[in-house]
């Protein structure tokens, strides 16, 4: 396998597709980098090279018991561009690989970047606080963490659903789609998974996206489940100077497979823009 190894000693997979301009992909929660096959050989086929990660603790990356957080997570993004000697990459990142995505910009600014791409990404902040009162309550990530620990198999599977909007009238979503999900799922580590949770949804990257000073888009679907619109997306196209934000009405969190076309479409359009 294609490994790099970090300055604590924790191996990160990743995958190296492809010749040309770099595009990189950072997945989401509890997911590692085959949740980008269908962007990757998209852009592959288009003259790009792709470049993704499983995370820290996720799929075939080990499962380390620290770094565990965003800070932890941006910084692995960095090793990896930096040991393949990446430069004018754009960044890709969907929901807790959006946040990867600004935290790395936030630690490690912009002078290898050239753009970035937040899908139905987690920025500024998940959680409910007196600054973020339209953030979820903290009892709902406690009741994944306590879920997570009872029967996670089971969590996954229920998750799923709502990760595809496969709950929603007229949906159309394949078990395979489903058992996908489960099955990338069940990768990850269970202290890795247990943690990220606190890393996705209490993190602040208010910060982070305020140093944004490239090309950005962002994608989000108006029937995310998961990661709701109008307290991340709406919040973070107002944050990030310039931003492009495009919002997909009926679509889900998992947009990336169940409007996979539309999503590689906008982003290739996005790629060969150089303004």
């Amino acid at each position: 396998m294609s490994t790099i190894k970090t300055r604590d000693g924790t191996e990160i997979y990743y995958k190296d597709w492809g010749k040309g301009p770099v595009v990189t992909f950072s997945h989401g929660w509890p997911l590692n980098s085959d949740a980008w096959d269908g962007q990757m050989l998209f852009l592959v086929r288009h003259g790009y090279r792709v470049v993704a990660h499983d995370r820290r603790g996720h799929g075939r990356s080990s499962q380390g018991s620290t770094g565990n957080d965003m800070d932890g997570y941006a910084d692995d993004l960095a090793a990896l561009i930096e040991a393949l000697n990446l430069d004018d990459v754009t960044l890709v990142g969907h929901s807790t690989g959006g946040g990867e995505v600004a935290r790395y910009i936030g630690r490690h600014g912009t002078s290898r970047v050239a753009k970035a791409v937040l899908i139905a990404a987690v920025p500024p902040i998940m959680v409910k606080t007196e600054d973020n009162p339209e953030g979820l309550p903290i009892e709902v990530f406690d009741e994944m963490r306590k879920a997570l620990v009872n029967d996670r198999s089971q969590f996954y599977k229920d998750l799923a659903v709502q990760f595809y909007g496969a709950n929603r009238p007229g949906a159309d979503v394949s078990e395979g789609v489903l058992d996908q999900f489960w099955m990338w799922s069940m990768q990850a580590g269970l202290i890795n998974a247990y943690e990220s949770i606190k890393a996705f949804s209490e993190t602040d990257f208010h910060d982070d996206l305020a140093r944004f000073d490239v090309p950005t888009l962002v994608l989000h679907g108006e029937d995310d489940q998961i990661v709701p619109v109008k307290d991340s997306a709406v919040k973070s196209a107002r944050l990030i100077k310039g931003a492009k934000d495009v919002y997909y009405p009926g679509a889900p969190h998992g947009l990336t497979a169940t409007l996979q076309d539309r999503v590689n479409e906008e982003l290739l359009a996005f790629l060969r823009n150089s303004a």
